[in-house]
């Protein structure tokens, strides 16, 4: 970097960090300092201290229920604050009692005498909804379930964009046509229509929706899911702020703008407090006002950007659990008193039920690593064996997110509700719990074409890491593809690892530290339902059988994104018992090799092996008269 540009960065970080000084309060105690000191109208969870610091305020944030920035123990509103954010009207947030921890409200159970309760089926009834994402892993999922489990739902509004030249028409008939519509299809055909799509972009203004779709969604939405985002852990800032940030922003406005909002869900993730061991179900202070960031995406050059990039992050591993923690602090701020709720899921993997058991549609996290370990390339990676695997099923996660929309609309609150969804706490798995019930699955099931018989470690020591990489990925690598160009086909192994071990090193930073997600939001409305609604929108993850669900999971990825169909099994299967003999007698062989090698280096250990044979034979000879 030229000096210039050294001094540019500098004074870049200097003036982020004083605006960030200023347009946040100081906090009265190390416990505050954990939240939003008060400087919002929705409580989150704050602490009776907090809550009353916003009540005593009387400027804040310029939406109809945003509070003032509280400073210090006084209460005095900061000038500077002031000036960044404009004036605002008093606060009606109500303070929480202490004993609150948390919690934002205290959550009545269901009673089987209450009149007033609404299925979540029959809230949906005639309402219509409106999707971002809904063409991603998690929004397909969504969309199906909306559909199936919601038959009086009106219509499912889906953001598209226009991908490749291909009209958002025929990317919903594609999406539509996918495996995972193949029940409505059949039993519910007239059911997909009910699904419309709606052009725009999620980084462009006014998420590129055109007046006239605007228009629409204002006049009929009254449920809106955002699930947009881009989740590559090594995304480039800039995009990563666009999508995860900007693109929430331009959502709010146009959810400001709906005539008859009840509910507002965003997805957020578990790993936005990745900073942090335990992590409750509220929103902690950021580490920069998320304006200054977007600031800095929009004037600076994106190379400078890029080597201040890990100065910004700080803590964090990624750019997606960065933004995603300043989204969640812009939706505080911008949403005012819209009806939100932010729903916090860990590590999304493959369905449990529904549609049916084990259905994904792409390799990201576990599923590549465990799909890799399925096809014999990949045997070793840093990971801390008895720490938990916090990973949580995808039709879990959409089941909270309908119940989550259910409560949020017909239950008023001032506050913002936060939901982390995952496993740790109710229904741990361990990392060596999971990496054994995967091994025994893709040993019963075998891929089609493995190239070698499945095993692996997990290691903490990263030298002895690194030589097992070299030796079982790499040179291995090198020696099929070096064959394949002797026979004149095209060479693949070495990338395929170089993809491994890319994927592997955005996980490790997952695998070898654990966190203490606390979900008693997700368990207090889950108390909430009536018994049928729990048998409908299954959110209680006590219920999974990880031995189980590994399996299905197997068989899923198999089926779902090897295309392999079940017939393919005992053929697959005798080729995995070649496998297993092959790598027997090759660690057989690697063991007489190594010995031999040894002995003709040492006379002594020849000695001594030459003494043990001798004896062995002597008792050999006994052996029949005894």
């Amino acid at each position: 970097m030229s000096h210039a540009a050294a001094n540019n960065k500098t004074e870049t970080e200097a003036a982020t960090n004083s605006s960030l000084k200023q347009s946040l309060p100081q906090p009265a105690n190390s416990h505050d300092a954990k939240l939003l000191n008060g400087t919002l109208a929705r409580t989150n969870g704050l602490t009776h201290a907090a809550s009353a610091a916003v009540n005593s305020s009387s400027s804040g944030y310029g939406s109809s229920s945003a509070a003032g920035t509280g400073a210090g123990s006084g209460g005095a509103t900061s000038s500077a604050a002031s000036a960044a954010v404009g004036p605002g009207p008093p606060s009606t947030a109500l303070p929480l009692p202490p004993s609150s921890n948390g919690l934002q409200m205290p959550y009545e159970r269901f009673r089987a005498d209450d009149s007033s309760y609404v299925p979540i089926g029959q809230f949906y009834a005639g309402r219509s909804v409106f999707i971002t994402g809904g063409t991603g892993f998690m929004g397909k999922v969504l969309v199906e379930k909306l559909l199936r489990s919601c038959p009086d739902i009106r219509n499912i509004y889906l953001l598209i964009r226009p991908k490749r030249g291909q009209e958002v028409s025929a990317r919903l008939t594609e999406l539509l046509n996918a495996p995972l519509f193949e029940s409505l299809r059949q039993e519910k055909p007239k059911e997909l229509s009910k699904v419309i799509p709606i052009s725009g972009d999620i980084t462009s203004e006014e998420l590129g929706i055109s007046e006239k779709d605007q228009n629409l969604l204002c006049r009929n939405v009254s449920v809106v899911f955002h699930s947009a985002a881009t989740v590559k852990f090594d995304e480039k800032l800039k995009l990563s702020v666009t999508i995860n940030m900007l693109g929430t922003k331009r959502l709010v406005e146009l959810c400001h703008r709906m005539l008859s909002l009840d509910a507002l869900i965003h997805v957020s993730t578990a790993y936005c407090n990745c900073d942090r061991t335990d992590v409750s179900e509220v929103i902690y202070a950021p580490p920069y006002n998320p304006d200054d960031i977007i600031s800095l995406i929009n004037w600076l050059p994106e190379d400078i950007l890029d080597q201040l990039t890990p100065r910004l992050i700080g803590k964090r591993p990624n750019t997606y659990t960065f933004t995603k923690a300043l989204a969640e602090h812009m939706l505080l701020k911008e949403a005012g008193n819209l009806p939100v709720a932010i729903v916090r899921p860990s590590i999304v993997t493959a369905s449990l039920n529904e549609p049916f058991a084990g259905w994904v549609d792409n390799f990201n996290g576990p599923t590549g690593l465990v799909s890799a370990l399925a096809k014999g390339m990949f045997r070793t990676m840093m990971c801390e064996k008895n720490y938990v695997a916090d990973m949580v099923p995808v039709d879990i996660v959409i089941n909270l997110m309908i119940a989550a929309a259910w409560r949020t609309a017909t239950r008023k609150s001032n506050n913002l509700l936060i939901y982390n969804c995952c496993t740790g706490q109710r229904n741990p798995i361990i990392w060596s719990e999971f990496v054994k019930h995967a091994m025994t699955s893709v040993r019963k099931h075998p891929l089609e074409g493995c190239l070698w018989y499945p095993t692996g470690d997990l290691r903490m020591n990263r030298p002895m890491n690194t030589l097992n990489c070299i030796a079982k990925h790499f040179l291995p690598a090198y020696i099929l593809d070096g064959v394949a160009r002797i026979m004149g086909k095209k060479p693949f192994v070495v990338n395929v690892q170089n993809k491994i071990a890319k994927a592997v090193e955005c996980l490790e930073y997952f695998a070898t530290r654990q966190w203490r997600f606390k979900d008693d939001n997700v368990h207090a409305l889950l108390n909430t339902l009536s018994p049928k609604d729990r048998e409908i929108f299954v959110f209680d993850v006590r219920h999974i059988n990880w031995d189980k669900y590994v399996e299905r999971y197997v068989l899923g990825f198999r089926e779902f994104l090897f295309k392999q169909r079940p017939e393919s099994l005992p053929a697959s299967r005798k080729r995995m018992l070649r496998l297993y003999y092959l790598h027997q007698l090759t660690k057989l062989v690697a063991v007489l090799l190594t010995w031999r090698f040894l002995m003709s280096r040492s006379k002594r250990l020849n000695d001594l092996w030459s003494s043990f044979l001798e004896n062995a034979l002597k008792m050999a000879r006994l052996i029949p008269f005894l």
